[in-house]
């Protein structure tokens, strides 16, 4: 396995999705619904995915396309950290996960 890096700072994180086609996305994982929010990054095809599931309860284990704002807000208030392969020449990896930060 490639070296990783950790990034917390908002604009590496978006430009590290941004590069692998990646958005942002959160999926309720509270039993109730609306009270336990889990990010996700979304690559590829995945993104295009038809997002209108009305009849869905919020907490089906679907996840919804949000805004960096709001993915952000919960990145923050849970002190995540998101951790990367380093860049490897000709190798575009999306392999990531999200650790509590240790500061």
């Amino acid at each position: 396995m490639a070296e990783t890096i950790l990034i917390t700072d908002h604009q590496a994180v978006r430009d590290w999705a941004a590069a692998r086609s990646g958005f942002p996305a959160i999926v309720d994982i509270s039993p109730a619904g609306g009270t336990q929010p889990m990010l996700r990054l979304v690559f590829d095809q995945a993104a295009y995915q038809d997002q209108d599931r009305a009849d869905r309860p919020t907490n089906a284990g679907g996840y919804e396309l949000v805004e960096w704002d709001e993915w952000f807000k919960v990145f923050d208030e849970n002190r995540l950290a998101l951790v990367v392969e380093e860049e490897v020449p000709g190798r575009r990896d999306n392999y990531h996960q999200f650790v509590r930060r240790s500061d």
